[in-house]
């Protein structure tokens, strides 16, 4: 939140390492997106998007949200850790209905021609870092979509083609969860879009069919497909975005061996009635064993989760994870390890800074350690997130950094305005 995605690597631009999840949702944006970083904000990210705890996971597709060592990367044996009890989300216009046991089985074309015409492409661009490229689902007909927060995060605008109606939007972000990896954002002068059918993912069971749909590349036009079988339940995994160097942990989620790429990330998983079951999050970079057999790992967000978080979003009720409305921007990028210079003192190293912005009025460059923000103490880029997702535009801030020459420096800063997490 507030910070940009190192520009020769936007979200979920990092290329995961054989045998690691990754926040995946971002992928490049593909001939609708101009040139600049692009990363595939798809299952990278699985921004970013994740793995299984452990070695890490990254998200599909974006902050967010590649993966490192055990939200987007990494080698090693991916380890899963004891996982949740799902979230069931209650009624509302677009909440889960419920997929009875008698609910007639569709072939995969059947359910993708149901499915595709709720799904949409997202293009994040990201400050001067390039664009992004992930997925989200229609949640009502004047344009509430949900996605991703990684596959939004970073971004200074958003661009999102729906693939119902082959119209473009622009679009702003209602609010979103960093910490659960959810948003849902408003396309403007939409209406008359079609829904997507949603089901009840308590009623998932290990072995049953999946779909996953999405923008596989972020190429963009007809949605791609894969298809799997869920393996687990309940399950957690660590995601690391390797470009920003956060990482994140997700629980409760639905595990399949779908092979979901970056820009999947935010799209639909389906059961085998076309009812949307989850939202796919992050993918491993690799295949692993399971059960004895070797097969893709991919993780999903259940949509009765999601859909409660989206309800609490839209009714406009912040919290400790939740933030409503406009994210307030700083306008620095923080620099991965393999980007800081030297051995910087304690803080977020600065690797670049949007001109005209709020850090660049309060006379940060390129090189200086951030150390505090807001009053609280700041060593990474998430650090600089969470002090900065209790702000919104407008606010003032309070900044304090060391220069390259060790000299201390603090500041008050008018945050300024950006439209994701």
């Amino acid at each position: 939140m507030g910070t940009f995605e190192d520009p020769q690597s936007p979200a979920g631009s990092a290329q995961p390492q054989p045998g690691s999840p990754w926040y995946g949702p971002q992928a490049p944006a593909g001939p609708q997106a101009p040139a600049g970083p692009q990363a595939p904000a798809g299952p990278q990210a699985p921004a970013g998007p994740q793995g299984p705890a452990g070695p890490g996971a990254g998200y599909p597709g974006g902050p967010p949200l590649p993966l490192p060592p055990p939200r987007r990367r990494r080698r090693a044996p991916l380890a899963i850790t004891a996982a949740l009890a799902l979230a069931v989300g209650a009624g509302s216009a677009w909440a889960a209905t419920a997929s009875g046991a008698t609910a007639t089985a569709l072939t995969t074309s059947q359910i993708v021609s149901k499915t595709d015409p709720a799904v949409v492409d997202v293009v994040s661009t990201l400050g001067q870092n390039g664009t992004a490229a992930g997925t989200g689902i229609v949640l009502t007909s004047s344009g509430e979509v949900l996605t991703n927060n990684h596959v939004i995060n970073g971004a200074t605008s958003i661009k999102v083609s729906d693939v119902g109606n082959g119209q473009t939007y622009a679009a702003s972000v209602v609010g979103y969860d960093a910490s659960h990896d959810i948003a849902v954002i408003q396309l403007r002068g939409a209406s008359g879009l079609q829904t997507a059918n949603l089901g009840n993912s308590s009623s998932v069971t290990v072995g049953s069919k999946v779909v996953a749909i999405g923008n596989a590349g972020g190429t963009g036009g007809t949605p791609s497909v894969a298809t799997g079988t869920v393996t687990g339940l309940n399950q957690s995994i660590t995601a690391t975005d390797a470009a920003s160097g956060t990482a994140e942990q997700l629980s409760g989620l639905i595990r399949t061996n779908a092979a979901i790429q970056a820009g999947d990330s935010g799209g639909p998983l389906t059961n085998a009635a076309g009812q949307v079951i989850g939202i796919d999050t992050a993918a491993s970079s690799g295949s692993v064993q399971l059960n004895s057999s070797t097969a893709t790992q991919a993780f999903t967000i259940p949509i009765n989760e999601a859909v409660s978080i989206a309800r609490q979003i839209e009714a406009g009720t912040s919290s400790a994870t939740v933030h409503i409305g406009s994210t307030a921007l700083l306008g620095v990028e923080i620099a991965s390890a393999s980007q800081q210079l030297g051995n910087p003192a304690a803080g977020a190293q600065v690797a670049g800074v949007q001109p005209g912005s709020a850090a660049a009025g309060a006379g940060l460059t390129s090189g200086d350690v951030i150390t505090a923000v807001g009053g609280h103490s700041v060593s990474s880029a998430s650090d600089v997130r969470s002090a900065l997702s209790r702000y919104h535009p407008g606010d003032k801030i309070s900044i304090t950094w060391t220069d390259q020459a060790g000299q201390s420096h603090s500041a008050t800063a008018v945050l300024g305005s950006g439209p994701a997490g």
